[in-house]
């Protein structure tokens, strides 16, 4: 058994991790219990607004209801129907099982009336008006309801019950291994969700790189390996587990203090590594043209020191061109890249230009002021609470205008109080 055999067995490990950890966030989400799990072919509307005990999914938000529906369309077809929602933002994210968003219904793409749709799997025949194909079995519709705060959400409410989805009856999903298993666990798990969910045809070198392994067939068989080679896949997992923050935007992608999306964001094509990085930190996340997501780079590996003063300030001409709405929202980071609101006494875990008791400068400018201690006077309307330790910055612009998504508009930067 030569070198070189095992140093490309264990570049194969390392892709293909990279390359199944969607799956596996995805499949993890779809046999949860939590507000985004729930049965196959059945709705479930979470009626509350996102707070410091939501941990179900990555990086919440606090400005919309959220409805999740775990679909099977290896059974036939699905309906799903979406309500009147007038001036309120809806959308519907169609997720594949590799977290792609091949679809976006709701008020940017079919409008504020609502209307009937058919989703299909990739095997079904027929089309026609309202038909949607999936290109895979399994998907994940995510619904997103605006909510213009406490007084809103009871209208909020009806509008999200108008959500609907029929479809076959399915049993329960099996459990399948976490990105914490073993390797032998994981890519067992793997092999299964890509015999259910079958690669496009535009993965193919990336399969050819790692047919070593046996993936996708249906029968991996981990004790086909020699010890040699079992420590040598184990070394390419380390590897990926290690190196995954490196998909990260660079610090030669960071303009004024913030990364900004890239284009493939929500529909990743062949940027597998940058997928598994966001189904790590911003699982579910929409693309751009739908919401733009801006992270500000922070002191230390993209976190803030809660110990102290900050400020966002817009000047009265750069307010964020938006043509729906924008919050930032500040979370705690957890030790495997994962974000959380944190508690505060107001319990306030997003600004953004619907906040009640936002005040503006006398010249129209704004002051987001992000700390631990509350500011005194009409300031608390403009306060951002910060724990007393590291914090992370989430910018979200819905619906941005040609400014914001061409990049003629920039955030300006975070700076110390």
């Amino acid at each position: 058994m030569t070198t070189d055999h095992l140093t490309t067995l264990s570049e194969a490990a390392r892709e293909a991790w990279v390359f199944a950890l969607p799956l596996i966030e995805v499949a993890s989400t779809r046999t949860g219990t939590g507000a985004f799990g729930g049965g196959i072919n059945q709705i479930t509307h979470q009626r509350d607004l996102a707070d410091h005990t939501s941990r179900a999914v990555t990086t919440p938000n606090n400005d919309t209801l959220y409805s999740s529906a775990q679909l099977d369309l290896s059974r036939g077809p699905v309906t799903l129907t979406l309500p009147v929602s007038g001036g309120r933002y809806l959308s519907l994210a169609l997720m594949d099982a590799y977290t792609n968003n091949f679809v976006v219904l709701g008020t940017r793409t079919t409008g504020s009336r609502g209307g009937t749709f058919r989703l299909v799997g990739p095997d079904e025949p027929g089309g026609g008006p309202g038909t949607v194909r999936a290109p895979t079995n399994h998907v994940w519709a995510l619904a997103r309801i605006l909510v213009d705060g406490a007084h809103d959400l009871d209208a909020a409410r009806a509008v999200q019950s108008g959500i609907s989805v029929q479809g076959p009856v399915c049993p329960p999903q099996p459990l399948r291994a976490g990105r914490k298993g073993d390797w032998q666990t994981y890519f067992a798990a793997a092999d299964a969700l890509m015999v259910e969910n079958p690669p496009p045809a535009t993965d193919g070198a990336l399969l050819e790189r790692i047919a070593s392994l046996g993936l996708g067939h249906g029968h991996f068989d981990p004790t086909k390996f020699s010890a040699d080679e079992a420590a040598a896949i184990a070394a390419g997992v380390a590897k990926a587990q290690s190196t995954l923050h490196h998909y990260a935007p660079g610090r030669a992608g960071v303009i004024g203090g913030w990364t900004y999306p890239k284009s493939e964001l929500g529909n990743f094509g062949q940027s597998y590594g940058f997928r598994a990085l966001v189904a790590l930190s911003g699982l579910a996340a929409l693309p751009p043209v739908e919401a733009m997501y801006m992270r500000a780079v922070g002191e230390h590996r993209g976190l803030y020191d809660g110990t102290k003063a900050w400020r966002l300030h817009f000047p009265a001409d750069q307010l964020i061109p938006v043509a729906s709405f924008w919050s930032l929202s500040l979370y705690e980071g957890t030790a495997d890249g994962q974000f959380f609101f944190t508690d505060n006494p107001i319990h306030r875990y997003a600004i953004g230009d619907r906040t009640p008791g936002l005040t503006y400068g006398s010249d129209g400018s704004l002051d987001i002021l992000i700390r631990h201690e509350p500011p005194t006077g009409e300031a608390v309307g403009n306060w951002l609470p910060a724990p007393a330790g590291p914090f992370a910055l989430f910018m979200r612009a819905y619906f941005a205008k040609p400014a914001l998504l061409d990049g003629q508009y920039r955030l300006p930067p975070v700076e110390p109080a």
